[in-house]
């Protein structure tokens, strides 16, 4: 009886954790939505999109970090998509705001130039926005925490480049696509230098990403020494991630790329992918085999000392504390329960009752824990703690039929 009842628990489990997309309803996918805010800065109205992770469904409690993308409709379904796949097990779950363009010229140049068809110049007030009304604003909605991305592609990179020059507090990481470092007379990139040996930017993360801009024949090492406008804009970047390396004493951590089958138009997905990788490559656990290997001898408490420690140092980087999530610590607790691992399933369900406490799926998994153990009265007791936050799907009939007897 024990084991049939084992094996309908683990194959809830594994339907429960399956991937899945929010859905409003069965016509219907849908990845974030769109608000608004009033600016008296650049007086108007701007909207945002906004998505939030999946688990804030269930985790009232939980807060998270923000991603701002600018040019967002254009990359919004790229990082959304790319964050929803790999959180939380390559990156933190993220809250992502894409801001759309009313004068993409205006907001997105930090100096006025002559030379532009269109106003320019308004990457100032844009960025005063930006620190004052739209993140006061998205703190104040969603569920946020400090810790803060901004990604720009483009004349967006060049915004993101002079953000961290001019503005390093804002934000903790910067992802700057294959940036217009070249706009007025390449001005930022000359700001750029001179702030850079100068300043410090500790725990400040910059990634800036290269297309293949270049006329046939050409590659990253002769480029530098062509003088035509057709170059300009790869050459600006190239000076930059020089000046940017050379100064390692400033405590950027700093990294570039150049990607010679993507071009401008291409290389924002890989960028992003690869940026964010480089920005939180100490956010993996890489010791998940501990726990999942059937051969493996550490006990509960050396695993949950393992846990304890990465956690540590992620909440360290994070400056916040960040805990083991949720859902995969319950998929350990009915992994080691399956296996009969009773004392090292009963550590991990006990693990999440710590971490969310508010939450009604961790009492249900720990009533069944003690089903398991054919303990029905601790198992009336958790059943009944998981029904006065909610319950889960099931739980509801399990303290039923423990309260009638059969």
């Amino acid at each position: 009886m024990k084991k049939h009842f084992l094996t309908s628990i683990i194959a809830l489990i594994c339907a429960v954790n399956s991937p899945t997309i929010f859905a409003q309803n069965k016509n219907q996918i849908t990845i974030g939505s769109i608000d608004s805010l009033y600016s008296k800065t650049l007086d108007e109205q701007r909207k945002i999109w906004v998505h939030i992770p999946r688990s804030a469904q269930n985790q009232s409690q939980k807060k998270y970090p923000v991603l701002y993308v600018l040019d967002g409709p254009g990359h919004f379904h790229s990082i959304t998509g790319i964050i929803q796949r790999l959180s939380p097990e390559i990156y933190p779950e993220m809250i992502v705001v894409g801001i759309p363009n009313t004068d993409r010229y205006r907001d997105l140049t930090p100096s006025h130039t002559g030379d532009s068809i269109n106003p320019s110049g308004g990457g100032e007030k844009f960025t005063t926005f930006l620190e004052k009304e739209l993140i006061p604003f998205v703190d104040g909605k969603y569920p946020t925490v400090s810790y803060r991305t901004l990604i720009g592609h483009s004349l967006g990179g060049l915004m993101v480049i002079n953000t961290l020059v001019h503005h390093p507090e804002i934000f903790t990481n910067y992802l700057a696509i294959d940036p217009s470092l070249w706009w007025d007379d390449q001005k930022v990139l000359k700001e750029t230098v001179s702030v850079l040996k100068k300043d410090t930017f500790k725990n400040k993360s910059l990634y800036v990403s290269i297309a293949n801009t270049m006329p046939k024949g050409m590659d990253i090492t002769n480029v530098v020494k062509d003088t035509t406008q057709t170059t300009d804009h790869i050459r600006s970047i190239l000076q930059f991630t020089k000046e940017a390396s050379a100064n390692s004493k400033n405590g950027l951590n700093f990294a570039w790329k150049y990607y010679k089958d993507d071009t401008h138009g291409s290389v924002p997905l890989i960028s992003e992918y690869d940026g964010l990788r480089f920005m939180f490559s100490w956010f993996k656990f890489d010791d998940w085999n501990e726990f999942y290997e059937d051969t493996s001898t550490a006990t509960a408490q050396e695993l949950l000392d393992l846990l304890a420690a990465h956690y540590k140092k992620v909440s360290d980087k994070m400056g916040y504390k960040m805990l083991p999530d949720e859902q995969r610590i319950n998929g350990l607790g009915y992994r080691f329960m399956g296996n009969e691992a009773y004392e090292k399933s009963y550590a991990f369900f006990n693990l999440n009752i710590q971490n969310y406490p508010k939450s009604a799926n961790v009492y249900d998994s720990m009533g069944d824990y003690y089903m398991s153990q054919s303990n029905t009265t601790k198992a009336k007791e958790f059943f009944t703690k998981s029904m006065e936050l909610g319950g889960v799907n099931g739980t509801k009939e399990k303290l039923e039929e423990l309260q009638t007897g059969k």
